[in-house]
């Protein structure tokens, strides 16, 4: 027996003198005469395409709030209240005569309430564009019905005191008068104000890799979300967990409701914890609680002005609120684009109908057609596209929120733990910390890989933990672009 091709090289390899490629030098894989290896590689991209560009969706909190530790399970803190008595709902009492005085405070039900008004004030009592003034001659303890006559007519307009009864008669106090040595104002009025509180949750997240799987050495260079460059071996996905879970850490700020269903949180191994969801007050949940909602808004609209005339409905708004005079938009590109155009109609200046905003309609300082600041009436509006809005696998993936209204600087709170008045952002986060521990971000390994031999299992695993919940304050200057339209 004799070797084939004297037994030095495979059957159907011959090598050549050159570099060169002929029809018996080269292996072939379908061929099966060569199957566990190739002579000529694959060409292969050493660098992660970044095909979705900066994939993060934080940094809106970074921007308009801070974050301070807390040691307790809770944060409280008061807001005050109004400084003038006013009321929404009033009627009155009697809907068959227009000769009757008796007015009624109603609460939200209909059912009537207790209030502030005394005798001896003078009120303005309005429905619609109608209104009138009227003393109050004295007040039912036991009720709280005002005996109240107008001013200038012997009895309440008819429209007040229609067969239907109507409950949306409003009522504030704008002055009193006493005779000639009378007593003075019977009671006082305690400062209004108004207790609020949130609670921290607990937010974890994990990477999990094998002993073995961390010694089979593969380079990938990447660009990070923050700008930075380099190569990353199993790290790569620790990596992305670890952005994934700071954008939760915002997401969960923005996103969290209050549990009001008993909902059970299970142990790692199947069981009832004894422990239920709590949930925290995120920004959109204190918001539609607490703050101002504005549905199927149209800037856009092509029609003359009504899109300014759209936006100036939220100016009035403002001005019932604090009137906090500069304030940030951050919106999806639909509802920025088309405050864009709004704008453009409104300013005739420049060509096709530029408009600069807050920089003096300068067009060397500002020439573009995406504006970022502008000023109507007494405010200045701050806008910029927010990219958890337009982000395919956040809220880009729904159609419902189009933006937040969010003001600018700092209020004033009376803080229950310090005892007395701080000032904080408006929006911020607390986490809890002490001396022993800080739970803002905590990251920590177990496992046989990295240094930490805390377990026998042959894997690394790397913990993330934080303990935070968002204070929302004066809530009302706040504003929620929906869509509510099908």
């Amino acid at each position: 027996m004799s070797f084939q091709n004297g037994g030095a090289y495979p059957a159907g390899l011959t090598p050549a003198p050159t570099k060169a490629l002929f029809d018996k030098n080269y292996l072939s894989i379908s061929g099966g005469d060569f199957d566990f290896t190739k002579q000529f590689l694959p060409e292969v991209y050493e660098k992660e395409v970044e095909r979705y560009g900066n994939r993060s969706v934080s940094s809106f909190l970074r921007m308009v709030g801070a974050e301070m530790p807390m040691a307790s399970d809770e944060v409280v803190w008061t807001e005050q209240g109004r400084l003038h008595v006013a009321y929404q709902n009033a009627k009155v009492k009697t809907d068959n005569t227009v000769g009757d005085k008796t007015l009624v405070i109603l609460n939200s039900s209909g059912a009537a309430q207790a209030h502030a008004i005394r005798a001896n004030q003078t009120i303005i009592v309005s429905k619609g564009f109608e209104s009138v003034k009227a003393f109050v001659q004295s007040v039912d303890a036991a009720t709280g019905e005002l005996e109240a006559y107008p001013l200038t007519s012997a009895n309440w307009p008819a429209s007040f005191v229609a067969s239907s009864n109507p409950t949306d008669l409003k009522v504030f106090v704008y002055g009193s008068e006493f005779g000639k040595g009378s007593a003075g104002m019977q009671k006082s009025i305690d400062a209004g104000f108004q207790k609020f509180s949130n609670s921290p949750v607990i937010i974890k997240d994990k990477y999990n890799i094998n002993g073995s799987d961390t010694a089979q050495i593969g380079w990938v260079e990447v660009t990070s979300e923050l700008g930075t460059s380099g190569y990353l071996w199993y790290l790569k996905s620790e990596h992305e967990t670890r952005l994934r879970f700071e954008d939760y850490l915002e997401m969960t700020m923005v996103e969290a409701e209050k549990a009001t269903q008993t909902i059970n949180i299970f142990d790692a191994a199947g069981s009832d914890s004894g422990q239920d969801v709590r949930g925290t007050e995120g920004l959109f949940a204190a918001i539609e609680d607490r703050g101002l909602v504005f549905n199927d808004h149209d800037f856009d609209n092509s029609t003359g002005l009504s899109g300014l005339a759209e936006f100036d409905v939220i100016l009035k708004e403002l001005d019932k609120q604090g009137a906090i005079e500069e304030n940030m938009l951050f919106l999806d590109r639909g509802t920025s684009l088309a405050i864009d155009n709004m704008l453009a109609r409104a300013n005739s200046y420049g060509t096709g109908g530029t408009s600069y905003g807050v920089f003096s309609n300068s067009e060397d300082m500002a020439l573009n057609l995406g504006f970022s600041g502008f000023r109507r009436g007494s405010y200045d509006f701050y806008k910029t596209d927010w990219k958890y809005l337009n982000d395919a696998a956040t809220r880009g993936l729904t159609a419902d929120i189009d933006g937040v209204l969010v003001p600018a600087g700092v209020s004033t709170v009376y803080d229950q733990t310090l005892g007395k008045n701080i000032q904080r952002p408006f929006l911020h986060v607390r986490y809890r910390a002490s001396e022993a521990d800080d739970r803002r971000m905590k990251t920590w390994i177990t496992g046989s890989v990295g240094g930490n031999y805390t377990s026998d299992i042959d894997e690394m695993n790397v913990h993330m933990l934080s303990e935070r919940c968002l204070c929302v304050q004066g809530a009302n200057n706040f504003i929620l672009f929906k869509d509510t339209s099908a």
